[in-house]
C-alpha cells in the first residue's frame, strides 16, 4: 500500500515538472547570469552612487513649484536641459509647446457665518486649477451639501438657485488601490463647478482628494464643460478636516451662509518645452524606447512626489546606463514633459512630433505616481506583449517587483498608444500618495531617499529588459 503511495506521488512530481515545462516561454530561457549580474549591479549604482535624490533636491529647494506658463516652469526647462548636457546624453533638445497660463492670485478664502452677531469661521481653502476668480468683493451665499451629480439633480434648479454646491464625496476608504478611490470621486472637482451652475448654483465647493484627515487643501484641475453648462461659476476645494467639520455645521444648522473670496484668473496660453535628452542606440538607433515624467507641478508645495520623483526617476536611469557603461541596442530617449497637470499639451506635442517624422517607437515607461517604494509595472499593450515582460518576473521579483500586470501606464504617453507604442507605468505602493498630491504637503522632505533610489533602479532594470530582447 505505501509503494503504491510512493508511485503516485512520483507520477505527479514528473506531471508537474513538465507542466511547467510545457508552460515556460521561450523568453523564460533568458532569464541567465548576465542578466541577473547587470540588474543586481543597476541596484548596487543606484543604491550606493545615486543621484536622483540631490537632484529631486535641487529641482524642489531650487526651483519649488512648477505650474506650466509660470517662472518656476521656464527655471525648470532651463534645469532639466543644463542637466542632461552635463550627463553628456548625445543629443538634448527642446520641443516646443503652447500651454495654459493660469494663476492663483493673492487671495483665496471662506469664511462661514454661524449665528448673527458671531465672529466668522475661517476654512482652509484653495482654488482649483482653471478656475475663475470672485467678483472683487466676493460671493456670499447659502451653502447646500451633495454626495454627488445625481443628488444634485434631484434638488434641481429650486432649490439649488443662487447657492454655493458643496460635494463632499470622500474617496473609498475600503478600496487597497488608492488611484482606484480617487477616480470614484474625482469628478465632483473637475467637473463640479459646471454642474453647480447647471442648476444655478453660484460656486462649488468639494472635498480635497485624499484620505488622510488634515488642514491641507488639495488643489488640482478642473474644466468647464460647455454642454453640462455654458455660465461659468467659482471652483474651490475645502481640506479634508474642513469638510467633515462643514458637513456638522450644516447639520445643526441647513441656512448657513458662506463668504467666497478668489482672486484667481486665466491669462493667454504661453510658450514652454518638453525637455529630450537621448542616448543613442549602438544598433538600432532610430527605435526609441521613451523614458519620463511631467516636469510642471501645481502651484501648492514642491511638486516633489508629483511628478519631482518621475522627473528624476526618468534621469536616473540613463545616469546608471552611462555610469556603468551600458551601451544601449536602442535609443533611449528621456523626455521631461510639460503641462501634465492642467491640459497634457506636451503629451499631445509630443506624439503629434512623433507621427509627423514617422518615429519609430518601441516602448514608453512613465513614472508619475510618486517615489514610494516599487511594486512593480503596470502594461497597457496586447496580451502576447503582456506575457513576454511577465516572462521576466524571475529577474524583478527579488526586488520587490511582483506587480507586473495589465493596467493604465499614464497620461503623458497615453497619445502614443494609437501609434502602435507599447506602453508601461512605474507602480509604487499607492498608500502615502494622496496625502501629498496637489497640497503644501508635496515637498521634498516628504520622499524618502532609498525609496527614491529603488524605483530609479527598478526603472533602469525594466528599460534594460526591454532593450535587450525587445518587445
Amino acid at each position: 500500500m505505501k509503494s503504491h503511495k510512493l508511485t503516485f506521488i512520483l507520477c505527479l512530481l514528473i506531471l508537474s515538472c513538465q507542466s511547467s515545462r510545457v508552460n515556460q516561454t521561450p523568453e523564460m530561457d533568458t532569464v541567465n547570469k548576465t542578466d541577473k549580474t547587470v540588474i543586481r549591479k543597476i541596484f548596487d549604482e543606484a543604491l550606493t552612487k545615486g543621484e536622483c535624490y540631490e537632484n529631486l533636491r535641487s529641482l524642489c529647494k531650487d526651483i519649488g513649484h512648477r505650474l506650466s506658463g509660470s517662472p518656476q516652469a521656464d527655471q525648470a526647462v532651463e534645469w532639466g536641459k543644463n542637466l542632461m548636457q552635463e550627463m553628456g546624453l548625445d543629443n538634448v533638445f527642446l520641443q516646443e509647446v503652447m500651454v495654459p497660463h493660469w494663476e492663483r492670485g493673492k487671495r483665496e478664502e471662506i469664511s462661514i457665518q454661524l449665528a448673527a452677531g458671531e465672529e466668522k469661521v475661517s476654512l482652509p481653502l484653495c482654488a482649483l486649477g482653471s478656475s475663475i476668480g470672485t467678483p472683487a468683493e466676493g460671493i456670499t451665499a447659502e451653502i447646500i451639501e451633495v454626495q454627488n451629480f445625481d443628488e444634485l439633480a434631484e434638488l434641481g434648479e429650486e432649490k439649488v438657485k443662487g447657492k454655493i454646491v458643496f460635494f463632499n464625496r470622500p474617496m473609498n476608504p475600503k478600496l487597497i488601490n488608492t488611484f482606484a478611490a480617487y477616480g470614484g470621486c474625482v469628478n465632483q472637482r473637475s467637473q463640479g463647478a459646471s454642474y453647480a451652475a447647471k442648476y444655478g448654483g453660484v460656486g462649488a465647493l468639494v472635498r480635497s482628494m485624499s484620505l488622510r484627515h488634515d488642514d491641507h487643501p488639495h488643489t488640482g484641475v478642473m474644466w468647464y464643460n460647455p454642454k453640462v453648462s455654458d455660465k461659468k461659476v467659482p471652483g474651490a476645494a475645502i481640506s479634508t478636516a474642513a469638510a467633515n467639520q462643514l458637513s456638522e455645521m450644516l447639520k445643526k444648522n441647513p441656512k448657513l451662509e458662506a463668504s467666497l473670496v478668489m482672486d484667481c484668473k486665466n491669462f493667454p496660453d504661453k510658450k514652454s518645452y518638453n525637455v529630450i535628452g537621448e542616448l543613442r542606440g549602438s544598433e538600432f538607433p532610430e527605435e526609441y524606447i521613451v523614458v519620463g515624467g511631467h516636469l510642471d507641478s501645481w502651484d501648492k508645495g514642491e511638486g516633489a512626489h508629483d511628478d519631482g520623483a518621475g522627473v528624476v526617476h526618468s534621469l536616473e536611469v540613463v545616469r546608471l546606463f552611462l555610469s556603468m557603461g551600458i551601451k544601449p541596442k536602442r535609443t533611449i530617449r528621456v523626455v521631461l514633459f510639460m503641462n501634465e497637470e492642467n491640459g497634457a499639451k506636451g503629451a499631445a506635442e509630443y506624439a503629434r512630433v512623433a507621427k509627423e517624422k514617422n518615429e519609430n517607437h518601441l516602448a514608453a515607461l512613465e513614472s508619475d505616481r510618486g517615489g514610494f517604494t516599487p511594486r512593480g509595472f503596470t502594461i497597457d499593450a496586447d496580451s502576447a506583449t503582456i506575457l513576454k515582460v511577465q516572462s521576466w518576473k524571475p529577474l524583478l521579483v527579488p526586488y520587490g517587483l511582483h506587480d507586473i500586470i495589465p493596467g493604465y501606464a499614464g497620461v503623458d504617453i497615453k497619445p502614443l498608444k494609437g501609434q502602435g507604442v507599447k506602453l508601461f507605468g512605474y507602480l509604487p505602493d499607492s498608500q502615502r500618495y494622496f496625502d501629498h498630491h496637489h497640497a503644501d504637503t508635496d515637498v521634498f522632505e516628504a520622499v524618502n531617499k532609498r525609496e527614491l533610489e529603488l524605483g530609479a533602479a527598478s526603472m533602469a532594470a525594466f528599460i534594460y529588459l526591454i532593450d535587450k530582447y525587445g518587445l
